[in-house]
């Protein structure tokens, strides 16, 4: 408890930061909105505007799936770029919480103590869960907070946590990512720098894959295309199937993880 409770206080500065993001993702994102609800009114809509733009460039930006003046479009579009911070941020943090001790040259002092090295794996996974949470719940009050403050009338809570919890599933598979590289990397420090990269090639498969039905098979690489968003907004949840499939590919990168740090030769 003492090793979570520390691992809690070190990263504490930056919990605070990636959540006030994460807020300010969803506050700009649903002044946006209402931004462009307004100019219909006065000008074509967004959605005739969309028209005429390329198919790759709105495949690239996420415009293709949804439409875009309802809200529960505008939602899920949002939505992919809030997915993707959180990626982000859940990548480095599982890459730099198990890389820690050596980046900061405290490995001796963590290896005297009568601990084994899965307790010191399990304590970090446990802190770093519990740091996926709480940007996970920021995100959801933001949510459920901002876009009734901003678009009256609007009840997308269901939508919204189904949102969320999706991407709860897709932070635990990135977090677990970049835990199993930090602990196989002969250089741990340099898997935060690999993860980030990874979660954004991901993110640009995803977008690629909108482009033509024929790329749709390199969705099983992406975690961002495991939930179908336009689903979600649409009121049917999530594919049970899907998240047992995801759970287990997050179990499987934590034993990953356990079994790699076990073997690894640790700098001091």
């Amino acid at each position: 408890m003492n090793m979570v409770l520390r691992e809690l206080k070190a990263s504490s500065r930056a919990l605070i930061i990636w959540s006030v993001s994460m807020f300010l993702c969803v506050l700009t994102g649903t002044i946006k909105f209402t931004a462009y609800t307004t100019a219909t009114g006065t000008g074509p809509s967004i959605n005739e505007l969309l028209k005429t733009m390329p198919t790759s460039i709105k495949a690239l930006f996420g415009f293709a799936s949804f439409d875009m003046a309802t809200m529960a479009g505008y939602l899920a579009l949002l939505f992919i770029y809030v997915e993707l911070v959180a990626a982000i941020h859940a990548a480095l943090l599982g890459a730099s919480i198990i890389a820690k001790e050596e980046s900061d040259k405290t490995t001796e002092y963590l290896m005297v103590k009568p601990v084994s090295r899965a307790a010191i794996v399990t304590s970090k996974l446990v802190a770093a869960l519990l740091n996926v949470v709480v940007i996970n719940v920021v995100t959801l009050v933001s949510f459920l907070v901002v876009i009734p403050l901003y678009i009256k009338g609007s009840t997308a809570s269901g939508e919204v946590l189904m949102l969320t919890l999706s991407m709860f599933v897709v932070q635990l598979i990135f977090v677990s990512f970049g835990a199993v590289l930090a602990a196989g990397m002969r250089n741990p420090r340099a898997s935060s720098s690999i993860a980030s990269g990874t979660v954004l090639t991901a993110y640009f498969l995803a977008r690629i894959t909108d482009m033509s039905d024929k790329l749709r098979f390199l969705n099983v690489i992406s975690p961002f295309k495991y939930f179908d968003l336009g689903r979600i907004v649409a009121g049917h949840g999530l594919n049970p199937g899907i998240v047992l499939l995801s759970m287990a590919l997050v179990a499987v990168l934590c034993v990953l993880t356990y079994f790699s740090y076990q073997r690894r030769d640790l700098r001091v």
